[in-house]
């Protein structure tokens, strides 16, 4: 055995050569196969020089021929176009500052164009396009206006009657009178404890009762929890027959009122009935919560 040579070692040989490679066969690692989009052999761990683009393109987009470019282009000014007749049917031609059919250049695409003229058609109207009458203009029935008394109330009572006050025994009296044909509301504030208990003592108090006036004669008597009613006919001394309509009541504030209606005998008892239920329908204190 040779010195330092195990004994199980070979004899080392010299290796085999190898038949010389084609010319122009660049030699490649055993095991790897170019990919097919390249355009020479490459080694592993080297990148590919790019290959640079023909002149006239832009990198990394094909290029586009004659024929489709032309189609795009007529694709865009058909689209400014319609945006454009768009704006024209939306617009207000007769606006002041602009010839006749004059038109603003605008920048519009398809899409903006078709979205504006959407939002145009389907926006609502303004709800104060329309005024709406107040609940007291709305309420006043028709030859009626709203008397804001300054004894301290407001009620409804015919236009064109004139407005006059007295002073009572216990409280101002108000008349509201017609100029034409003698009816006449009187209006005063009450200082019995009920309604009824007042127009009982009114008409049968022996001093100043109504039944001690001449010709009197009771009508119709009604009544209810917080007001009471009586209609007579007696002659006045210096007008004749009268009808009279006495309605009693709590107003909304805790006051007991007498609204007294009053005309000629000879009209129509609606001429009479009528003002007194609108004035007391309508008769509300200042300050006071009324329904």
């Amino acid at each position: 055995m040779e010195s330092g040579r195990p004994v199980w070692s070979p004899t080392p040989t010299e290796p085999a050569a190898l038949p010389p490679l084609p010319a122009g066969f660049a030699e490649q690692p055993r095991g790897y196969t170019p990919p097919p989009w390249s355009s020479a052999p490459t080694s592993p761990g080297h990148r590919l020089a790019p290959t640079p683009p023909p002149a006239g393109t832009v990198p990394g987009r094909r290029r586009t021929s004659g024929r489709t470019a032309a189609a795009v282009l007529a694709f865009v000014v058909v689209a400014v176009g319609a945006g454009a007749g768009v704006w024209y049917l939306g617009g207000d031609h007769g606006s002041k500052g602009s010839g006749a059919g004059a038109v603003p250049s605008v920048s519009v695409s398809a899409n903006s164009s078709a979205s504006t003229a959407s939002t145009a058609s389907s926006s609502p109207s303004s709800p104060e396009a329309t005024p709406t009458p107040t609940s007291s203009a709305a309420s006043v029935p028709s030859g009626y206006r709203v008397a804001h008394d300054p004894v301290g109330y407001t009620l409804d009572v015919p236009q064109g009657w004139t407005r006059r006050q007295k002073q009572g025994e216990k409280a101002p009296v108000v008349y509201y009178d017609s100029p034409s044909d003698g009816r006449q509301l009187q209006i005063f504030a009450l200082s019995e404890a009920t309604p009824a208990e007042s127009l009982d003592l009114a008409e049968n108090d022996p001093g100043y009762g109504y039944a001690k006036q001449p010709g009197y004669r009771a009508e119709d008597r009604a009544s209810g929890d917080t007001w009471a009613e009586l209609s007579y006919r007696y002659d006045d001394t210096d007008r004749g027959a009268r009808q009279v309509i006495d309605h009693r009541f709590r107003a909304a504030d805790g006051t007991l009122y007498a609204i007294r209606s009053s005309g000629p005998e000879s009209l129509a008892a609606g001429l009479v009935r009528g003002p007194s239920t609108i004035a007391v329908e309508s008769f509300c204190p200042t300050d006071a919560a009324c329904s």
